[in-house]
């Protein structure tokens, strides 16, 4: 390719062939391994704004070179990593955000991180309720993976709260669609298309976000059981008793455990084997008390124990950094990390499903997740693939036919990626799939954006 040609687009500080300068960018965080194409054969680049995305486009379909956008790095199914000869489209100086108070909304280019969004949105008095996790994670890839997260049981995933983008597709032509709008019913929902395709269909550069006023108060319960199905059964009568919390996380005790000793922290709960963690928040401290008083009373009724209750900012933070820590803490022993989801009632009969198949493939099959939403994640460890590599995709077969069982589907929230498409045949029809195709190819006539990821090959 011609790195010439690049250069004069972004300046010739902004695009990088040196090996050691390219390592950050050729991995995610994804556990199972993705080889990445040699350094050697990628150019990475870093344009500043949406013409300079739209001339790199035009520049690379013309000449049928792949491109790989990037984000932060923050995923979890290979979806950003460049496994192809290409270019590696960096958007991370695409960092402006901007905040209009009188529509309650964000403007921020794609490069904005989670962390400078939530602090500028901050500074304004407003509140940005989504969390989907690393606060390392860039806006435009949250958008383009549709990221979820814990808080989604009360306020949705991040397509619920995109009101506009600003888009480049393959072919270099600008899409804007949307915009600081409630209501839009104008044709096609192009907007929610693009949302969720993981870098596949067009490169995100702008996207217009929904704000609200802030929570006056918060609280952050552990609640005990010394057994799991109690603990699981508790949840749809938590959110029938009138009561929506911000969060409701289930967690096993060991994997808990673990991450605290990794973070050189105490988990506070002595006692149990299972526990949900539930955030709730309120306009009042005695709006939140009441709301954790009708939550302990349901718990109880399902054979929960005593419940730790942190009302500072400092203990709730102490208890989210541990259970946001669990995948880092475990990661050295994972083989592959899951994202299944079910319908929440089922979560009980998915995760004894999972006991029996780690059973039969002799191993140990940590699991936590989104109780409020259904969204699991079960831990293949590196055991398994001791036994060859061909076990791992065996074992990991098994868990998604019984997500489907149950009504579920293979992930919520982190994507096919790369390392999910291998298996998509369990959870989509052909049909599904050829329409999934069809519009690849409309949006991608040849093929250069992110090729390999979330659509199944021909």
């Amino acid at each position: 390719m011609s790195v010439d040609k690049l250069e004069a687009i972004v300046g010739k500080s902004w695009v990088i062939t040196e090996k050691e300068r390219m390592v950050d960018y050729l991995t995610d965080e994804t556990a199972i391994e993705v080889r990445p194409q040699p350094a050697s054969e990628l150019v990475l680049v870093k344009p500043v704004n949406s013409q300079e995305v739209s001339r790199i486009l035009k520049l690379a379909n013309r000449e049928k070179i792949p491109v790989f956008p990037r984000g932060g790095g923050t995923g979890l199914c290979g979806g950003a990593i460049p496994t192809e000869n290409g270019i590696i489209l960096s958007l991370e100086r695409m960092n402006k955000v901007d905040v209009d108070k009188n529509n309650l909304m964000a403007i921020a280019e794609a490069g904005v991180t989670l962390r400078e969004l939530i602090e500028r949105v901050e500074q304004e008095g407003l509140f940005f309720p989504p969390h989907p996790g690393d606060e390392s994670a860039q806006v435009g890839g949250l958008v383009a993976c549709n990221a979820g997260g814990s808080r989604a049981v009360k306020y949705g995933v991040m397509r619920s709260y995109v009101k506009g983008i600003e888009a480049v597709l393959p072919t270099g032509e600008w899409l804007s669609i949307g915009g600081e709008l409630l209501k839009n019913n104008t044709g096609y929902d192009l907007m929610h298309l693009i949302i969720g395709s993981e870098g596949t269909l067009a490169v995100i550069t702008k996207v217009i976000l929904r704000l609200f006023p802030p929570v006056a108060a918060s609280a952050t319960m552990i609640i005990p059981y010394n057994n799991r199905h109690d603990a699981i059964n508790t949840v749809p009568k938590i959110l029938q008793s009138g009561v929506i919390p911000l969060s409701i996380e289930y967690m096993d005790r060991s994997p808990v455990e673990i991450s605290a000793e990794h973070l050189g922290m105490e988990w506070p709960c002595k006692i149990g084997i299972a526990y949900l963690m539930i955030v709730v928040e309120g306009k009042s401290k005695e709006e939140v008390y009441s709301q954790c008083e009708r939550i302990s009373e349901v718990c109880k009724s399902y054979n929960g124990l005593e419940a730790i209750i942190g009302e500072t900012r400092k203990e709730q933070d102490r208890v989210l950094k541990i259970r946001s820590n669990i995948y880092l803490a475990l990661k050295r022993q994972i083989a592959d990390t899951l994202d299944v989801a079910v319908p929440p009632a089922n979560m009980g009969k998915l995760m004894d499903a999972i006991d029996r198949i780690a059973e039969r493939f002799g191993t140990v099959i940590p699991m936590y997740g989104h109780a409020g939403d259904g969204n699991l994640h079960p831990h293949l460890m590196k055991d398994l693939v001791e036994q060859g590599r061909e076990i791992l995709k065996k074992a990991k077969r098994e868990i998604y036919k019984e997500t489907v069982k149950l009504g579920g589907v293979m992930t919520a929230e982190h994507g096919l990626g790369r390392i999910r498409i291998p298996d998509l045949d369990i959870c989509l029809s052909k049909k599904e799939i050829e329409l999934m195709k069809g519009i690849k190819k409309v949006f991608d006539p040849n093929d250069i954006l992110n090729p390999g990821c979330a659509i199944k090959p021909e």
